[in-house]
């Protein structure tokens, strides 16, 4: 015991215990959530066997039920936008804001994390106040759900390939300008092939904000045709709601998974090619050829 208070880290057990019993709480919820997605029965406390009833066959189930599949659709078309936008304008961003060397760098840089770090629902009262108001001229709905969204996932653009642009330096542009590439051609050629494995990374992280997010969306819904999937749970989950809620909640759930797996997966791959210096030499040999 005396041995354990003079170095409590020396073997983590209580930390594997801490951990474990983290994840069985956060997550024991989501996947009782999702095992009742495929209930027989429409209870959403009694087991009563195994079916796809909620996704395919029943009028209420995702497949059949207007109200959802327009929730479905508006979520996925809504994220596809936001990430489009999003991320090009964000990396711009990123670029300008890491090579800008004049007297406001910093309060711009400070000014890009403020939709970071403002509360969610101040950020949605705010943008629905200045649709209401002064850009009355766009309609609440898909537009002003885009631009909301937008506003608030370029910071997270920014966050992400500034982060990749400090790693990497200026050592790589440099020597290409040594060979002959003008600032443009250094930027396209060297530079973006770098920035790969952050934009991409970018554009699912952005994906995943989006498709999840709900303050924002509820503020700036325009009607039925402009309600997202976490809007639709949480109208539909304050009445007596069907396991087809459940079913909706899984396929978003997969959706937001999905995306962040896959910006795992790039990192990882782009993170092997440089760590064989792979990447850097063929971008300098395609400038020298």
């Amino acid at each position: 015991m005396k041995a354990w208070f003079a170095n409590p880290w020396g073997k983590p057990r209580w930390l594997r215990v801490i951990t474990i019993a983290y994840l069985v709480w956060s997550l024991l919820p989501v996947l009782i959530a999702v095992q009742f997605s495929f209930n027989a029965g429409r209870s959403r406390s009694t087991w009563q066997g195994f079916s796809l009833r909620w996704y395919l066959d029943d009028p209420a189930s995702v497949a059949r039920d207007d109200s959802l599949i327009l929730a479905l659709q508006q979520s996925l078309r809504l994220a596809a936008l936001t990430m489009l936008v999003a991320t090009p304008i964000g990396v711009a961003l990123a670029i300008g804001l890491a090579r800008w060397r004049g007297r406001g760098a910093r309060p711009a840089g400070f000014l890009m994390l403020v939709p970071l770090v403002t509360p969610e629902i101040v950020m949605g009262v705010a943008l629905f106040l200045v649709f209401a108001n002064l850009y009355d001229f766009v309609p609440f709905g898909t537009g002003t759900q885009l631009l909301g969204h937008v506003t608030f996932a370029i910071s997270f653009v920014v966050i992400i390939v500034r982060g990749r642009l400090f790693a990497i330096g200026r050592d790589y542009e440099e020597a290409a300008m040594d060979l002959g590439a003008s600032p443009w051609e250094s930027l396209r050629r060297v530079l973006l092939p770098l920035l790969a494995p952050a934009i991409f990374s970018s554009f699912a992280i952005v994906f995943a904000i989006s498709i999840d997010d709900f303050v924002i969306s509820q503020f700036l819904a325009g009607g039925a045709s402009s309600i997202t999937i976490p809007v639709r749970l949480y109208s539909g989950a304050r009445v007596a709601p069907p396991p087809s809620l459940n079913a909706l909640a899984s396929l978003l759930l997969l959706a937001t998974l999905s995306a962040v797996t896959i910006a795992a997966l790039i990192l990882r791959k782009f993170g092997r090619q440089e760590g064989s210096g792979d990447s850097a030499a063929a971008a300098l040999t395609r400038i020298e050829i």
